[in-house]
């Protein structure tokens, strides 16, 4: 089974819509959306959830007032302000405890416990497409990463069990814990960036970090005709870095109807990048040996 993650290193550049139309054209796959932060392929794959996991990432502090004595000296520890005192009983504001523990550890009589709260969930999904796996954190929380992990295990236990050949995750943009927790493992990674000053400082990064997890990596140039000199300066940086550049999307408007239709692009018409994005997936498959 191959693993293909799909990336960008910034917001914006079409990776989802990319994902989508793969996602349409791929056969023997299981799906995974590792944005757990702002998930949302979902919106174009028209799931059905079978199956919820709650997801405790992170540790939520708890007073025990049978033991407090009142001595305030968690008030004093706590340097989130999550602590509280109301007429002689101490409370803890969940929205504002990080679970550090500093409160647990100051306390001299042991009334303060750490314990596991939910901070999210993860869905098992049926789709016309095949089964998707999908995230989602509560606000507020901060363990995206090790939510991402979940995730992607759930998604090769049930690749595996279902005998697919791939297993294709959307991943989130960026550099950061999530994007991490996607490119480990990954025989490939994806990059889908635009002909911007942004993107392309953002290019060099993303492609650093899956070269850092081994992952062989792709590159795709969507809405390339709206500025083609930088068009041509992200091609020259990756033929200077030795990355296959797989094609070109243009701009096309098609891509929003689709969008608003909740269609992925390649079902939704003939356009110009649907056109172009059928022709990527050819080439890709060749690439990843899973015609």
């Amino acid at each position: 089974m191959k693993e293909l993650v799909v990336i960008s290193g910034k917001g914006g550049t079409g990776k989802t819509t990319v994902v989508g139309a793969f996602v349409a054209l791929a056969s023997n796959k299981v799906i995974a959306d590792c944005d757990v932060d702002a998930a949302d392929l979902h919106l174009i794959l028209r799931p059905r959830v079978e199956k919820t996991i709650g997801y405790e990432g992170s540790e939520l502090a708890v007073i025990d007032q049978d033991l407090c004595t009142g001595c305030g000296a968690c008030v004093r520890a706590c340097r989130f302000g999550a602590v509280s005192e109301r007429e002689g009983r101490y409370t803890v504001d969940p929205l504002s405890c990080e679970g550090c523990g500093a409160c647990a550890h100051a306390c001299p009589v042991g009334a303060i416990e750490l314990k596991p709260r939910l901070s999210g969930w993860i869905h098992v999904s049926s789709t016309p497409y095949g089964t998707l796996v999908h995230g989602e954190l509560r606000p507020g929380e901060e363990t995206s990463g090790k939510l991402v992990t979940q995730v992607k295990m759930r998604a090769r236990e049930l690749a595996r069990l279902e005998g697919a050949k791939l297993l294709l995750i959307d991943g989130s943009p960026g550099i950061g814990c999530p994007v991490i927790a996607s490119l480990s493992g990954a025989h490939c990674g994806l990059v889908v960036t635009e002909p911007s000053m942004s993107a392309l400082h953002d290019l060099v990064r993303v492609v650093e970090v899956a070269r850092h997890f081994r992952a062989r990596v792709l590159l795709i140039i969507n809405k390339a005709d709206l500025s083609p000199e930088l068009t041509t300066r992200i091609e020259g940086y990756a033929k200077k870095e030795g990355l296959p550049v797989l094609g070109r999307i243009p701009y096309d408007e098609g891509v929003i109807r689709a969008q608003v239709a909740g269609r992925t692009v390649v079902e939704d018409g003939d356009g110009p990048a649907a056109r172009a994005l059928r022709e990527l997936w050819g080439r890709l498959a060749a690439e990843l040996e899973i015609r």
